[in-house]
């Protein structure tokens, strides 16, 4: 049976978004791990337009000592917008959503660290946007996962972020800036991909519950796409680190 056919699934193949892409698509991703010589992990992604930058350090010593637990790590978290990252310079102080989104990223990324097996001790994680273009939340959780695994921090799986939303009434995939304003929902989803559990999940706007159930499913979709990408980029550190190793002398 032929699809599309008539007027309405000419209209329905013809379709595009702002930026040429279709409703399931995502938009150019690279992403880098190890990118940082001065931190334990570190990763760097680059989203559309959007540019991020992740550093990892520790464990060390917990300071000040009131934040210290005797059975775990203690993690912090900054999500932070350069004063240059968007088209009107910012403050460079952290405003109440860079707050929350520090918040919501340390959850999520906590879920997956085996924390357990750092008592006393505290790990740092710097989450810079260089340039914001949409979607910042959900790159941060990808790269800031990406960075741990290259400071070779225990985790029980690797965590990917990624948005679905709803634009001039369709459900699409990885809003981008323009989509995200003019939208009318934005669902921002991070998973654990191998145990198939979801760690975070915010929406902004309104959606039916059809349209909810459609839009998870497609930030799932795409959460598994990028996680793909993600083994990529360790597989290539590795392989440069292999590259690098000179060859041992056989002793006679």
């Amino acid at each position: 049976m032929q699809q599309g056919g008539g007027a309405e699934g000419q209209a329905a193949e013809e379709w595009r978004r702002p930026d040429g892409r279709a409703a399931d698509e995502l938009r150019p991703l690279r992403l880098e791990v190890g990118v940082l010589e001065n931190a334990e992990g570190s990763a760097y992604g680059e989203q559309g337009r959007g540019k991020i930058l992740v550093a990892v350090y520790g464990p060390t010593e917990v300071h000040p000592r009131h934040m210290e637990h005797v059975d775990r790590l203690t993690m912090l978290c900054r999500y932070h917008m350069a004063p240059f990252s968007t088209e009107e310079r910012r403050r460079p102080q952290p405003t109440r959503r860079d707050i929350e989104l520090s918040k919501v990223i340390r959850e999520a990324l906590e879920a997956a660290v085996l924390t357990e097996r750092f008592p006393r001790s505290m790990l740092k994680i710097f989450i810079e946007v260089l340039e914001a273009a949409g979607g910042t939340r959900c790159l941060g959780i990808t790269l800031a996962s990406l960075a741990l695994a290259n400071a070779g921090i225990p985790m029980r799986d690797l965590v990917v972020g990624c948005a679905a939303g709803k634009y001039k009434g369709r459900i699409v995939l990885d809003l981008s800036e323009e989509e995200d304003k003019e939208g009318e929902a934005d669902m921002a989803v991070a998973i654990m991909p191998s145990l198939n559990r979801i760690v975070l999940l915010q929406m902004d706007g309104e959606l039916t519950r059809e349209e909810f159930f459609q839009a998870l499913d497609l930030a799932i979709e795409g959460c598994r796409r990028i996680h793909k990408m993600q083994v990529e980029a360790i597989k290539r550190k590795l392989q440069e680190g292999l590259a690098l190793t000179p060859p041992t002398e056989e002793k006679e």
